[in-house]
């Protein structure tokens, strides 16, 4: 039974799912008012796919969104675009009431894949993404909401992102320290391309804002893979951690069947 908006008996965390992802054979404000009802918070990605009048009416609540609609961390050009479109997004998250805005490496294509792929990541770039992150990080204290950075996985879904691994979006947010600059840590992404995972957790707790799920292979509902997510949501559970986690992944079968495994799975009294 949901204890408000996220929160379910014996779940120290804060509950989100993507519609993006859930119940795919659904209109996309459908998909929200389903993951709603169910008591979870929603994520979405692209806010330029939808309309956020009736988003804004919808009476969700809303834990992350993507945090800009063009440009680059890591080259001046696209860190300049980054952070127009990023002012745009978060007129449209204070709209919604949407706390966490969502970054990558680079700019990602809708097949997921890297619109600038790198094959090298250089010093430059490394020193150009960590001032491209400290004006988000000033921009996020200025509206009153944080970006995250997002690992990504560059063997299964995105070959050539910069800044992908969990490690590397870490030493960045470590090196600016800014309250308004958190880690998005997908451990989806990170099994495949690192493991190791509640370690992982407890080396980047300090810096966390979001935590993002998905069994491997495959990316649905904990479960269905190889990730022990219920040792897991101990292990975070024992480290202090309450903050949201989101299902960033598909429904193996029925939607509402994957939200009960999800909810199960990070239920830890």
């Amino acid at each position: 039974m949901s204890s408000g908006k996220g929160h379910f008996a014996g779940v120290p965390f804060s509950l989100a799912v993507s519609s993006e992802m859930m119940f795919v054979d659904l209109p996309p404000l459908e998909r929200v008012r389903r993951i709603d009802a169910a008591g979870f918070l929603v994520e979405i990605w692209d806010w330029t796919r939808h309309d956020i009048g009736a988003l804004a009416a919808s009476d969700a609540t809303f834990s992350s969104m993507t945090g800009y609609v063009r440009g680059r961390l890591a080259d001046g050009e696209g860190a300049d675009e980054l952070l127009a479109t990023a002012r745009e997004s978060v007129a449209v998250a204070k709209r919604l009431g949407v706390p966490r805005l969502n970054l990558h490496g680079t700019g990602l294509g809708g097949d997921g894949l890297p619109l600038r792929p790198a094959t090298e990541v250089t010093g430059a770039m490394w020193l150009q993404a960590g001032d491209t992150l400290r004006r988000l990080a000033d921009l996020g204290e200025e509206a009153g909401v944080t970006f995250v950075l997002e690992n990504l996985n560059a063997p299964v879904d995105h070959p050539g992102v910069p800044f992908g691994k969990a490690a590397e979006c870490l030493e960045l947010i470590a090196s600016i320290d800014r309250p308004s600059l958190r880690l998005m840590l997908d451990l989806y992404h990170a099994q495949i391309g690192e493991g190791n995972l509640i370690e992982l957790c407890r080396q980047a707790l300090p810096y966390i804002g979001e935590i993002q799920v998905a069994d491997v292979p495959g990316r649905c509902e904990p479960g269905t893979g190889e990730i022990n997510y219920s040792n897991i949501a101990r292990g975070l559970a024992e480290m202090g951690y309450t903050g949201p986690v989101g299902l960033e992944g598909w429904a193996s079968g029925d939607p509402a069947a994957a939200l009960d495994a999800f909810r199960a799975a990070f239920t830890v009294a």
